[in-house]
């Protein structure tokens, strides 16, 4: 079985990125690859470290380009996919690595973008929790299940990944209370894309952090309380910070939420072992999600160049609060990843095909 993939932005990161795991994936062959600005020259001269395909030429992103592929990768902008979405078949895979289609509320969409709402498609992250009714006992299954078959995937954002993943477990088996969430993320540059910006630029980052769309500002706040509703909880209120830092790759999200009131007046090593348990059973057999042993927290470095999100969990037992730590590659599991994945499960291939939980070190 062979699948014509076509990526349309092959130049930015997000594209880029995407082709490294294609081009290794053993089911693919690499189709058409397009670009805007930077069309006519070839991929070698934006991705020089993809060899195989240095000598490809970008073909300017039109639909007539993209149609005649098995599958459709659209690394673009915010805003940009929607039109040349609805153009394509029905019967082609398509994968929105931008914001278009992941928000269920036209509503929301607008006021975090400022544009009408291109619709909504399944959410490319396989281990999502879906909950009805969280506490001990409920009934979950994972947002996988819906991918089976897809035709239109929006793959989530990385920021959105790190904090869904951390404290969702929390959130399905009632452990936590989601209506005082706090979230502050170190993030990679990559992350903003390679947009020309003086901030962005080395004498600028080198040495420094960056904290940005402070204050409830950031365009992933509704995907995150989302996620969290769909993991079962009534109501969702986050402080959601992220910070640049001087790397070029990966997401360390530190997430604290109050105990539930059904376990905070709980002996501390129960509140200990059901918050891990919670954790254990949420990520127990998945390939990419990983709970660490006790005592061993994440960092960036354990995750560059991997398809893998590495979780702890612990309780502040003085302000009962639950921390979590997780630590994942923004490019990989955060957008390239997850879109490869989400890819295998909708084609019925491994899940596994084309990635690695093998990190890159030092």
């Amino acid at each position: 079985m062979t699948i014509r993939v076509a990526v349309a932005g092959a130049s930015g990161y997000a594209g880029g990125e995407t082709l490294r795991l294609l081009a290794g994936h053993p089911e693919v062959e690499v189709g058409a690859l397009t670009a805007h600005s930077n069309a006519g020259s070839p991929l070698g001269a934006h991705q020089p470290h993809l060899r195989s395909l240095a000598d490809r030429v970008l073909l300017p992103t039109t639909v007539e380009n993209l149609v005649g592929h098995d599958v459709v990768v659209l690394a673009l902008p915010h805003g940009a996919s929607g039109e040349i979405a609805a153009q394509l078949p029905d019967d082609v895979l398509v994968l929105d690595l931008g914001a278009d289609h992941r928000l269920s509320s036209a509503h929301d969409w607008e006021r975090f973008y400022g544009s009408a709402h291109a619709g909504t498609w399944p959410y490319g992250l396989p281990e999502l929790l879906l909950t009805e009714h969280p506490g001990a006992g409920a009934s979950e299954t994972k947002q996988r299940e819906k991918l089976a078959g897809a035709r239109r995937i929006a793959v989530p954002g990385c920021n959105v990944t790190a904090v869904t993943l951390g404290i969702q477990p929390g959130v399905a088996s009632g452990v936590v209370d989601a209506t005082d969430v706090v979230a502050v993320l170190a993030n990679g540059y990559s992350g903003a894309g390679k947009a020309l910006k003086p901030h962005l630029l080395a004498s600028e980052g080198l040495g420094s952090a960056q904290p940005y769309a402070v204050g409830g500002t950031h365009r992933h706040i509704p995907e995150i309380t989302q996620n969290l509703r769909a993991a079962g909880a009534p109501e969702v209120r986050i402080s959601f910070t992220p910070v640049l830092v001087p790397m070029a790759r990966g997401i360390l999200a530190t997430v604290t939420a109050p105990l539930a009131a059904a376990v905070r007046d709980l002996p501390a090593p129960e509140v200990a072992t059901q918050v891990r348990r919670a954790w254990d059973d949420a990520y127990g057999g998945e390939p990419f999600v990983q709970l660490l042993p006790e005592g061993q927290w994440p960092g960036t470095a354990m995750t560059l160049g991997a398809n893998t999100a590495l979780v702890q969990v612990a309780v502040d037992h003085a302000a009962g609060r639950v921390v979590t730590v997780t630590a994942l590659d923004n490019l990989v599991k955060g957008t390239a990843g997850a879109a490869v994945q989400s890819m295998n499960i909708a084609l019925g291939l491994p899940q596994a095909a084309g990635l690695t939980t093998e990190g890159v070190a030092p």
